[in-house]
């Protein structure tokens, strides 16, 4: 296993990047003696134990323990890279156990700072081995709904990357990290090293952001206050209508909704809500990374009382046609333009850990301006792929695991239909998406922003909690389509679209939706 490098952090310097001046309560397990050099008998392998806890001070590859990052409690985990390459062995295994039923016992998140070359060749069977007991303890978090958030520093591979670094929640790198499962000296020789690394994993939809050091406590603390866990998260209820000129007017006694997350407010075709005095959120993260989040916007007036109120000032469009073609316009606003204004900070989670991305489908966790978490699944107009699919699942899953209600804006003409979208388990990732809703404990919430273009969009619609914009239609399938199946020539589209009904007050008023909103 190979040294440390001068300038790699040591596991206490790790953990001192995100507490800071907050500090670090260190706990320790109950001693677990080894056998004269180990369980394998490994001649010298004691005497380099010893060499490693004089080199870092450290008696084992991992230090635990709790502390408080930004203004949330947790246990932190960091790895030491210079014990034996932070590998993991019987006592490694004992410390992270302990680790993990620590926060098990006190219902506290897990945050996890890896450093790791894998299994500890010293002890054979014995030292693989403890990836099965790292992996029964993250399921036992998982079972009692606590996240656990993973930051993989340089370098994490092995056996330590493929249970506590990606079988974390949430994913976070560090710049220019090595990560991979199989470490420097075991991959083909010929192998693209772009593909270990923190970015090329990102590319990969593996790593849900890079992080620079710098940034890294703002971004794990707002990862905590997003992740909670919760319970009995108070449902929000449906904002008020909009005003002609797009200002919120909420509406008194406004009833509340079965949803968790309130429906956006609708926007202009400039992407911008007209409401005096409301800032906007800047620095709002992208899909790259995380942003900060300053200049947040307040929630003046969006959509729409109660189920089936179609009282909104924004004309409704007259026929199919217009309402097809509003949904088509390119200057309507979109999902970047709706999460932007819906959230004061954005958390994306990245990719759909089977090796694919998306980029028409956003994901992640949200903080509105008072602070209340909410996960989301916006479609960005384009055909949804797989990849898409699978990301809202896991998205939806994980916030009904941690009880943060969720959010979906539907806007695409339909899931791709391509031969590699095929290729790619296309129905079967559609599938799962329509059964992560269908099973979701936690409230819904979905908006129709554009287009709704058959099962592709039914997939993220929560089934009694929709609601639509005014810029949106919804159809069993696209009108041209429809007319070609029918063989009826292009001049008949308008009249099928018609025959569809799928404007926004259609949509209303046959249940699909429960309101537009203005």
């Amino acid at each position: 296993m190979p040294d440390a490098t001068p300038d790699r952090a040591t596991a206490r310097e790790a953990i001192a990047l995100l507490t800071g001046a907050a500090g670090f309560t260190e706990h320790r397990p109950p001693p677990s003696p080894l056998p004269p050099d180990g369980p394998l008998g490994w001649a010298g392998y004691d005497a380099a134990r010893e060499r490693a806890s004089a080199r870092t001070g450290e008696e084992e590859s991992v230090v635990y323990g709790t502390g408080v990052v930004g203004d949330r409690t947790c246990v932190l985990l960091s790895f030491e890279f210079g014990f034996l390459g932070g590998s993991l062995g019987r006592q490694t295994g004992d410390w992270l156990a302990a680790a993990y039923e620590l926060a098990l016992t006190r219902r506290l998140p897990l945050v996890a700072l890896v450093a790791t070359g894998g299994s500890r060749m010293q002890e054979g069977m014995v030292a693989l081995t403890q990836l099965q007991r790292v992996a029964a303890a993250s399921v036992r978090l998982r079972a009692a709904g606590l996240p656990q958030v993973a930051v993989v520093r340089d370098p994490t591979t092995g056996g330590g990357w493929a249970t506590v670094g990606a079988g974390a929640d949430v994913v976070l790198a560090l710049p220019g990290a090595q990560v991979g499962f199989a470490g420097s000296r075991v991959r083909p020789p010929d192998a693209d090293p772009y593909a270990y690394s923190a970015e090329g994993q990102f590319a990969a939809g593996q790593v849900d952001a890079v992080v620079p050091a710098d940034e890294l406590a703002a971004t794990v603390t707002h990862w905590l206050r997003a992740l909670g866990p919760y319970e009995d998260l108070a449902a929000a209820p449906v904002p008020g209508a909009l005003s002609a000129g797009g200002v919120g007017a909420r509406a008194e006694g406004g009833t509340p909704s079965a949803a968790g997350a309130p429906v956006p407010r609708a926007l202009s075709a400039g992407g911008t809500k007209s409401a005096a005095g409301a800032g906007t959120g800047s620095g709002v993260g992208t899909e790259a990374g995380v942003g900060t989040g300053s200049g947040v916007g307040t929630e003046a007036g969006v959509g729409t009382g109660s189920g089936g109120d179609r009282d909104t000032t924004a004309p409704l469009p007259e026929t199919g046609r217009e309402a097809v073609a509003r949904a088509r316009d390119p200057r309507r606003p979109r999902a970047e333009a709706y999460l932007a204004d819906y959230f004061a900070v954005r958390l994306p989670l990245h990719g759909d850990r089977s090796g694919s991305t998306d980029p028409g489908l956003l994901c992640g966790f949200g903080l509105r301006a008072d602070g209340r978490p909410v996960a989301y699944v916006a479609q960005c107009g384009t055909p949804t792929r797989p990849a898409g699919y699978r990301a809202a699942a896991r998205t939806i899953r994980l916030a009904d695991r941690l009880g943060v209600p969720v959010l979906t804006l539907v806007d695409t003409p339909g899931a791709a239909n391509d031969a590699e979208a095929e290729r790619a388990g296309a129905g079967a990732a559609i599938a799962d998406t329509f059964a992560a809703i269908a099973a979701a404990r936690v409230p819904v919430t979905t908006l129709v922003i554009g287009e709704g273009g058959s099962g592709g969009a039914l997939a993220l619609a929560a089934p009694g909690n929709t609601h639509v914009t005014v810029n949106s239609y919804f159809s069993v399938i696209a009108p041209e389509l429809a007319a070609a199946i029918l063989k009826r020539p292009p001049s008949e589209t308008g009249a099928t679209a018609d025959q569809l009904r799928l404007r926004p007050q259609d949509l209303v008023d046959l249940g699909f939706a429960r309101s537009i909103v203005g």
